[in-house]
C-alpha cells in the first residue's frame, strides 16, 4: 500500500468532519458550553488521559512497527497529559468519550494502527482550536503549551501511516484499516453532533 495515498484518502473523505471537529463549536461541545480556560484545559487533558490507557494496553504484547507505534503513542499521551494537567494544577478525569470507547473496541492490528491515525487527526484539529482559544483569551503561555501538545501528536500521524505499510499485507487489510480510520473520526464527529444538538446548537455551520 501507499502510505501517503492512504492518508490523503482518509483526509479527503473526512474533510467536512475534520473541519467541524476543528471549529469553535467543537470546543463548545467538548466543554458543554463552558468556554473558559479551566474547562478547556480539562477537555484537552481528558483526551490524553484516556488515549494513554488505550495505547498502553495495545502496546502490551504487540511487536514490530505497530508495537513501537503504540508504545511511543502511549508515552506521548502520558507526557502531554502531565503537561496539561500540570497547567491546571490538578485534574479529575471525566468518563471516556465515544472516540475512546470506539478505539477500545478495535480488535485487529490493522484496525488499531488505523484507529491511532484517526485519533491523531481528530486531536490535531481539536487542539488547534484550543490554541486559538487561549490566544483569544490573551493567555500566550497557555497557548504555547497547548501548541506544543498539538505538535507532539504529529508524530503519531507519521508513525501510524508507516506502521500501516508493515501490517497491511493484503487489500482486505487495507480496506479494514481504512474503515477503522474513518469510523474513528466518525465516532468523534457523531459525539460532536449529538452534544451540540443536546445543547440546543445547530451542529452543521462551521464558525
Amino acid at each position: 500500500m501507499n502510505a501517503a495515498d492512504f492518508l490523503d484518502r482518509v483526509r479527503q473523505e473526512q474533510q467536512t468532519e475534520l473541519s467541524r471537529l476543528g471549529s469553535s463549536k467543537s470546543l463548545y461541545a467538548d466543554t458543554e458550553g463552558e468556554m473558559a480556560e479551566d474547562p478547556v484545559l480539562a477537555a484537552v487533558a481528558d483526551v490524553f488521559y484516556h488515549a494513554d490507557a488505550t495505547f498502553e494496553d495495545w502496546a502490551d504484547g504487540t511487536d514490530g512497527a505497530p508495537g513501537d507505534l503504540f508504545s511511543d503513542a502511549a508515552a506521548m499521551a502520558g507526557e502531554q497529559y502531565g503537561t496539561v494537567a500540570g497547567e491546571r494544577g490538578s485534574h479529575e478525569p471525566d468518563a471516556p468519550a465515544p472516540i475512546d470507547e470506539h478505539l477500545r473496541g478495535l480488535d485487529t492490528t490493522p484496525e488499531r494502527v488505523a484507529g491511532s491515525l484517526g485519533w491523531a487527526l481528530v486531536v490535531e484539529n481539536k487542539a488547534s482550536q484550543a490554541v486559538g482559544f487561549f490566544v483569544g483569551q490573551a493567555a500566550p503561555g497557555t497557548a504555547s503549551t497547548v501548541r506544543d501538545v498539538r505538535d507532539a501528536v504529529d508524530a503519531v500521524v507519521d508513525d501510524a501511516v508507516d506502521a500501516l505499510v508493515a501490517v497491511c499485507d493484503t487489500e482486505d487489510d487495507e480496506d479494514l484499516a481504512h474503515q477503522a480510520a474513518v469510523d474513528t473520526i466518525q465516532a468523534a464527529y457523531d459525539d460532536y453532533f449529538d452534544t451540540l444538538e443536546a445543547l440546543g446548537v445547530n451542529p452543521k455551520p462551521v464558525c
